[in-house]
């Protein structure tokens, strides 16, 4: 049942988004809520909920996993941090976007895979291991890469300040996801508890901010609707094609090159949302309305990034890969 409802994440979205687009007063609270014990934007609290969801899945054998395959691993993380950051940059600057938009498309961009990609390339007959891993890799490389990566690309638009967002990171990220590994190697029933609700727990969450953003935004999205579609569709449409194209020139296999297609292809779009929403960030617009725009990029990847990774999915099952995995995945959804 559980796994049931973690693959038809992209539906959940969908649907999120459409409630929060003609409802949006259900989700403001979300938008603008804080967690009361620590006063911490409830938007960051639950990023922090899926992180240390994908942490408690994760062991440390799962780490040792990288050496089996570093060649793959090494193509697939470079290619996510050349690919979408470089292509979020010449998007903002083809389309002539404003400030908050750009700034809000290159953070997103220069995010890590989401893990909903493990569900998406076990849907498409890809390499579920290779999947798994490369989310684990790029999701740590990104503490450091995210911050460095977007003050050098949207820096060209606004001054960001790299050590917020690393800070940021730390908090969200690093701090979530060894405590969860942790908690796997030492409270093995708790996991195990924990592990049997926390792919729903991180589906709902993840639904939520994005449809929060969604309902928050909803002014600013139809003042810019039809150049924000079609920006944020042209960098997951570059970073699906040509992780594939590129992977398979470095002589992947086909089942590999659907992996870092996908995972190229998918990022952690909540991750973007809560950085770009905190007021720390939102605060080096000179300008507030730039800065509510920031956030709305990233919401709207979450949407058009699962739906296009369901269409190859369904593309790539007609047609198996060569070194096809055939576990389901285990990790933690999120966008």
């Amino acid at each position: 049942m559980m796994d049931r409802v973690t693959r038809l994440f992209a539906l959940w979205t969908v649907l999120g988004v459409t409630w929060a687009w003609f409802m949006p007063d259900h989700f403001i609270w979300v938008a603008d809520g804080r967690f009361a014990p620590f006063g911490q934007p409830l938007i960051s609290v639950m990023l922090g909920v899926i992180m240390l969801g994908m942490g408690i899945t994760l062991s440390f054998d799962d780490f040792r996993r990288v050496l089996a395959m570093p060649s793959q691993v090494l193509a697939g993380v470079v290619l996510q941090f050349t690919i979408m950051p470089l292509a979020g940059f010449a998007v903002a600057w083809a389309f002539g976007l404003e400030a908050g938009l750009a700034v809000g498309l290159i953070l997103v961009a220069c995010c890590p895979g989401g893990t909903a990609s493990n569900v998406v390339c076990y849907l498409a007959r890809a390499n579920v291991a290779l999947s798994v891993t490369m989310t684990m890799v790029s999701t740590l490389v990104a503490i450091v890469m995210t911050p460095l990566l977007t003050g050098w690309l949207a820096g060209v638009f606004i001054e960001i300040d790299r050590w917020n967002l690393f800070r940021g990171m730390m908090t969200v990220v690093l701090l979530p996801v060894i405590v969860g590994v942790l908690m796997n190697r030492y409270l093995p029933r708790v996991t195990k508890a924990a592990s049997a609700v926390s792919p729903v727990i991180s589906v709902l969450f993840v639904v939520l901010i994005v449809a929060a953003i969604i309902a928050r935004s909803k002014p600013l999205i139809e003042a810019h609707a039809n150049i924000l579609l079609a920006a944020v569709f042209t960098l997951h449409a570059a970073g699906f094609g040509l992780g594939y194209v590129l992977s398979r020139l470095l002589g992947l296999s086909e089942a590999s090159a659907r992996t870092i297609s996908v995972e190229v292809g998918m990022q952690n779009s909540g991750l973007g949302a809560s950085l770009a929403s905190t007021p720390a960030f939102m605060r080096q617009f000179a300008n507030p309305l730039q800065a509510a725009l920031a956030p709305v990029p990233a919401a709207i990847s979450a949407v058009l990034h699962v739906l296009i990774g369901s269409f190859l999915a369904s593309l790539w099952s007609r047609r198996p890969g060569h070194d096809t995995a055939v576990v389901p995945p285990e990790a933690t959804v999120e966008a």
